[in-house]
């Protein structure tokens, strides 16, 4: 996709989207301020896209609100939530008010790779946001070294949650899909992690490009539900 110095629109980065990109957010209420607080980042919010054969771009992510409709289950519920990308995206711009970026994977994602992220989606839908408590907490101790287990790596693949944020969601399935080294708790991804003044642990030959700003339109239609 070719940069623009005023970034680039809702459609257009929905229609180069592929299964990897991040997408990464930044607000200004109070929340958004004590979360990037409480984690040491520059932003608040990441997720990831989901492109699957002729489905709409969606995006994979933890949230608090449960303002669309969960592309996995039907439902409205909080926390680990698979949503239709671009209602997503519009959602956290006008009623979350948060700006947006994308930054897209440089590799195309392989039908194992599909596989991997699929039984990551069927594991973690649904799991609970944490308190903000709790999300405190998690991050402290992800910054404590660690002793490596002995089969090495992180968590196994078949790993529960009680709860689980969106930074959490997102290095968990790129490590699900390989995208990711393991090694690194779960705890020391916050959403600053996925920003490119970080350095993520990226297996080689794959890579995130620059941040691209994305412009969303005055909203057509009511972002409602509750």
């Amino acid at each position: 996709m070719a940069l623009h110095a005023n970034g680039i629109t809702l459609e257009e980065a929905a229609g180069a989207a592929r299964t990897g990109d991040i997408w990464i957010f930044r607000g200004v209420s109070g929340a958004d301020k004590a979360i990037r607080a409480l984690t040491n980042s520059p932003v608040n919010h990441v997720g990831m896209a989901v492109v699957l054969e002729d489905l709409p771009p969606l995006l994979w992510h933890a949230e608090m609100g449960k303002s669309l409709p969960d592309m996995w289950t039907g439902t409205r519920h909080r926390g680990v939530q698979l949503h239709d990308l671009r209602d997503a995206v519009r959602v956290w711009a006008h009623r979350y008010g948060q700006s947006a970026w994308l930054r897209q994977i440089s590799v195309e994602v392989t039908a194992p790779q599909e596989d991997a992220l699929l039984r990551t989606v069927a594991r973690l839908d649904g799991t609970p946001f944490p308190s903000t408590a709790r999300l405190a907490a998690r991050w402290f101790r992800g910054r404590v070294p660690r002793r490596p287990s002995r089969g090495g790596g992180s968590a196994a693949s078949a790993v529960t949650w009680e709860s689980a944020y969106c930074a959490q969601v997102v290095a968990h399935t790129y490590e699900q899909m390989g995208l990711l080294r393991r090694g690194r708790d779960s705890g020391w991804y916050d959403p600053g992690r996925f920003w490119s003044g970080d350095r993520l642990p990226l297996v080689p030959g794959v890579e995130l490009g620059a941040e691209i700003a994305v412009r969303v339109p005055e909203n057509r239609e009511s972002d409602s539900g509750e």
